[in-house]
Formats: structure tokens, sequence, C-alpha cells
């Protein structure tokens, strides 16, 4: 029998979020600009592994910079087109993205994207958006990258941190962070994130 009582605000489990980037994370890192979405592939098991992290309560938000627009390589309706291709694969597949935020612009791009801006990584604007708008708990949730522009911002803001080894493996510029877990690739994160004492399924 349904109770008629609405839960008291705050007394539900908190919302956890998992900030997966993009290019190198939840894509193979391409060689070159990525043009249509016929050229985009998944890494291997990572649909799977965000299908079973949505059934267990997860928040999932796509994340990162596409510096291909902001520095003038893509147009923006190419980009919009290939974004509104990987949110159908994922759909198709049982995958609910809450939100996806792809910053566009860059203080040192081309005309007319050269523009700093809040949700440009490693600024924190996209995650405490997603804690304003979607009542997300920072401390419980987890930005997952194979780069230390995304995982500095989780770190900014009080997030789990999680490294991939795929893509380039936190290899890149002058940025130090140590991730909280580093594993070969997005499924093993979240195997071991979802394994972890006081996983809520």
């Amino acid at each position: 029998m349904q109770s008629p009582f609405k839960p008291i605000p705050g007394s539900g489990p908190p919302v956890r979020g998992l900030f997966v980037d993009r290019w190198g994370t939840l894509l193979e890192q391409p060689d070159g600009v990525v043009k249509t979405f016929d050229d985009v592939q998944f890494v291997p098991g990572a649909i799977d592994a965000l299908f079973h992290a949505s059934q267990q309560r997860w928040n999932i938000y796509l994340i990162g910079n596409e510096d291909a627009v902001a520095f003038g390589q893509l147009e923006l309706e190419r980009w919009k087109a290939i974004e509104t291709g990987i949110l159908e694969q994922l759909k198709a597949h049982g995958v609910p993205v809450t939100r996806s935020y792809a910053c566009t612009t860059n203080p040192e791009g081309k005309p007319p994207h050269d523009q700093d801006s809040v949700f440009l990584l490693p600024n924190t604007g996209l995650l405490y958006h997603a804690a304003q708008t979607d009542g997300v708990h920072l401390r419980d949730s987890w930005v997952i990258g194979d780069s230390t522009l995304e995982l500095v911002a989780g770190w900014r803001a009080g997030t789990h941190l999680a490294g991939v080894r795929t893509g380039i493996g936190l290899a890149d510029g002058p940025l130090q962070v140590e991730p909280d877990l580093m594993q070969d690739d997005l499924p093993a994160v979240l195997n071991e994130i979802s394994s972890r004492r006081g996983a809520r399924v």
C-alpha cells in the first residue's frame, strides 16, 4: 500500500552524478577532427557500462571542451549534429543523459568563439550548474576522464576523480592531479565504482 505522506525534502538518497568526458573516455580519441557522427567510435563496452550505471540511479552527464569548434576546425552546426548522434545512440541503448555540457569557446580561439566561459574546463561551471539545477551532491559524484582538465575541475568542485588510460591517459599539459582511482578504461572505472563498499544500487 502506497504511503499517503510525501518524503521529507532532503530525507531521500543523495542525487549522484557521473561526469564523463567524451573524447578519449566515452569515445575513442580520433587522429584528427571528427566531421560527422559516422566517424565516432565508442570505447568498447562503454555504452553497456553506462546503462548499468543508470540502473544504479546515477545521473549521467557528458562533459568536455570542443576545441575543434573554438579554434575554427569544425563548424558549430557540424558539432551539434555529432552531439545529437551521440545522444541518440546512447538513448537507443537505454542510457539517459541528464545533460551534455560541451564548451565551444576559448579565449584563445577564433571569432566568434574567442570567449572565456565558466563551462570551459578546468573551470567548474558545469559541475555547479548540475548541483544547482539537478540537485546533484558533488561530494558523492565522480568526474571521469583521460585529461587533467576535467579532473582538476572535479577536484576544485569537491568530487571524486577517476582517470582512464585510454585517450591521452592524463599525460596532457602542466596541470597535476592525483585521481582517486585509475583504470584502463571507462567500463573498468564504472565497475570499480559500483563494487566499492557503500555503493547504492
